[in-house]
């Protein structure tokens, strides 16, 4: 088999590369407003109830209509999944993977038509969308490679003992519910769920309300790749109406989540009460966001470390739990660090994506919009609004890139995840003061640090608290197979998505001892 290697982004400054995103965007631009049924062990069923995804850079503009799922609808999708798992827990993993790879080099082929679904559905940019996409698509390869690797790892690893033949079996755990967020509404639905299947379980498939039709044609992609039905059952429907519903249920195995802390905290605090018929506690495996912080040290490249904040912080508008949102600048060379900041800023153009000049796009929705313009005026009352702050356009949820300086280290606004295009400026002593604040936060996600001294380097290795730490690079843009990806302390379980552990989760070791 070829080693993993990442899929390359596109050069879009290639004119050639530049027209094929534009005809897919086409082609998509003409499907949209169409109805999409949820699947139930490959039956695909309509609802009179619908969930409407429209798009965030133009709100009268209706991607599609999606059915949603009732309770009863939720156990049928239950009862099939078990079903089909009797079945496709026994597939060996060769044969599982090869699924994962056929899918791989199916979304390969199609890679701009999904990417065009990503901008019109979720808001991204070209640049964005691509990156989405070629995440998904190394999710596949990857995963598939690990579990191949790891059907031998038992035989491999035990210690011999004479006139015994051991070996350990990772098997699956059942049936997951899969709740992914509409971020990455495409390379985390696709890690999160074809994680899950190669490993030998089935899943039910709840994708974000904001982006279910791009989850519905990576549904859609399965089956092409000739995927058995019943092992994902896409089932769209309001959180307040099955999810609750599928996190209690006695038949839920494990629950794979991403997304707010406030969110996975319930889910943690519900599936760990057992149910009447329940025989497991239950596995979550949590990814909750982040508060990220950017350190610049006083004898940082300095012009390297502005580009990067600004990079990090407004990159899809900051909807990355990733996302640098706290800048924390040594004295020093504090206002430096933040005039460039503001300049550079200044030259971002915000609007709808299909406009090629515009670096960043909208908020995803009404709920987002508002959020992070509270926020705003809290940021006003807790520090100084350098730039931004107001609302881009009309037509769709923009908002300027917001820049606030001289916050204190407790503020709201720098201890609360604001999910928009802000990013919070903090000034600090001296490294010891910068390794205080950074880790002066509930969450642990990713981190930068951006310094020539080796010193200093050693020692945020060892103290910044975070699951991602990048040293001199900006704080988004994990690769799978690269940089392992989850965060400590509210952060989540710190799952390590796109690492060699990951698939571990899913599976239950099972030791076998035959005496020869």
């Amino acid at each position: 088999m070829i080693p993993y290697r990442p899929e390359p982004f596109t050069n879009f400054a290639d004119e050639q590369n530049m027209k094929a995103i534009n005809k897919a965007l086409e082609k998509v631009s003409a499907e949209l407003g169409r109805d999409y049924p949820l699947v139930i062990g490959g039956e695909e069923i309509m609802t009179e109830d619908k969930i409407v995804s429209i798009n965030p850079s133009a709100k009268h503009e209706v991607i599609g209509r999606v059915a949603a799922a009732d309770q009863a609808l939720a156990d049928k999708a239950m009862n099939a999944a078990w079903e089909t798992f009797k079945t496709w827990s026994r597939v060996p993993a060769e044969e599982r993977a090869g699924y994962l790879f056929k899918a791989a080099a199916i979304l390969r082929r199609r890679k701009h038509e999904f990417s065009a679904w990503l901008m019109l559905e979720a808001g991204k940019s070209r640049a964005e969308a691509d990156a989405d996409t070629a995440e998904a698509i190394d999710f596949m390869e990857y995963y598939g490679r690990q579990m191949i690797e790891l059907q031998d790892r038992g035989r491999q690893t035990l210690v011999h003992l004479p006139g015994e033949d051991n070996h350990l079996d990772y098997i699956p755990l059942g049936v997951g519910f899969i709740i992914p967020p509409w971020n990455f509404a495409l390379a985390i639905v696709v890690g999160m769920t074809t994680s899950a299947i190669v490993t030998g379980n089935t899943v039910i498939l709840k994708p974000a309300s904001q982006t279910p039709v791009i989850a519905y044609k990576f549904y859609e992609l399965l089956v092409e790749a000739g995927l058995p039905a019943g092992v994902v059952n896409f089932l769209p429907g309001r959180p307040e109406v099955i999810g609750d519903y599928l996190v209690d249920h006695p038949k839920t195995r494990f629950i794979s989540f991403t997304g707010s802390r406030a969110v996975g905290l319930r889910i943690h605090e519900r599936s760990s009460k057992v149910k009447p018929g329940q025989i497991w506690m239950k596995r979550l495996v949590a990814e909750m966001g982040g508060k990220d912080a950017i350190i610049v040290d006083k004898d940082a490249d300095l012009e390297l470390a502005a580009q990067n904040i600004v990079a990090s912080a407004f990159g899809f508008s900051g909807q990355k739990c990733s996302a640098c949102s706290r800048a924390i600048v040594h004295e020093d060379v504090y206002e430096t660090v933040l005039n460039r900041v503001v300049e550079i800023t200044k030259g971002l153009k915000v609007g709808d994506v299909r406009d090629a000049s515009n670096y960043t796009g909208p908020v995803i929705d009404e709920k987002a919009f508002n959020k992070v313009m509270e926020y705003v005026e809290i940021g006003k009352q807790e520090g100084r609004l350098v730039l931004g702050g107001k609302p881009a356009g009309d037509e769709g949820y923009f908002i300027e890139p917001t820049i606030f300086a001289d916050v204190a280290p407790n503020a709201r606004i720098m201890q609360e995840e604001i999910f928009g295009p802000f990013v919070a400026f903090t000034k600090v002593r001296d490294f010891d003061h910068a390794l205080e604040v950074a880790n002066n936060t509930e969450y642990g996600l990713t981190g930068s640090v951006f310094t020539r001294n080796r010193e200093h380097m050693a020692r945020a290795r060892a103290e910044f608290h975070v699951g991602n730490l990048y040293i001199n690079r900006k704080c988004t843009g994990a690769i799978v197979g690269v940089h392992p990806f989850g965060g400590f302390n509210m952060s989540g379980t710190d799952s390590k998505a796109g690492g060699p552990d990951y698939l571990l989760q899913f599976t239950q070791p099972k030791l076998i001892s035959e005496v020869l």
